[in-house]
């Protein structure tokens, strides 16, 4: 017997399909010639980025350092709540990407990120930079400048992040010459 494994499906998409084919050589009792059976199972998504909606549930969840589905809808303003069961569901689907976990208090989960702001915000650029910017933080940081008028103080501020980087990153903590 052979047995062969095919996956199919979309490399980004969350869930795939695999199929899994017997063959059954002359040697079987029944006769059988192929049998297929297809299950779904869930794909690691790796270093995915959260969607806007996942993204404004982890700002509460990062502003509030947890809280339960109730918590996270009540955080929204009145005029903007979103449904309790979508909430939920979005919660729950961070929770599989590996976003936030989930702590079972009494009848409640709380929920609390495993993920900073810090390292979405890397990872947020590090996306820009390869999608838009073949990879040139030079070319990001010329589109920066010129989208937007930058006064004094944020250009002198940008200068000082920059001296403190090559400080940090340059050998013996010395700057370019």
């Amino acid at each position: 017997m052979e047995v062969k494994l095919r996956r199919s499906g979309r490399k980004d998409l969350h869930f795939a399909r695999i199929a899994v084919v017997i063959t059954m050589n002359q040697e079987t009792p029944t006769g059988v010639v192929a049998q297929m059976i297809s299950k779904r199972f869930r794909v690691s998504r790796g270093k995915h980025l959260p969607t806007a909606s996942e993204l404004r549930l982890l700002q509460i969840l990062w502003d509030n350092g947890e809280g339960t589905v109730e918590d996270v809808v009540n955080a929204h303003p009145p005029r903007n709540r979103p449904n309790y069961k979508t909430t939920q569901t979005l919660l729950r689907i961070m929770e599989e990407k590996g976003f936030i976990a989930h702590e079972s208090r009494g009848r409640v989960f709380v929920f609390t990120p495993l993920i900073s702001r810090k390292a979405i915000d890397k990872m947020s650029i590090q996306s820009l930079l390869s999608q838009n910017f073949g990879g040139s933080p030079t070319g990001l940081f010329v589109n920066l400048l010129e989208a937007a008028k930058v006064n004094e103080k944020d250009l002198d501020e940008l200068e000082a992040q920059i001296r403190e980087y090559r400080k940090k990153n340059e050998p013996n903590g010395r700057g370019r010459s």
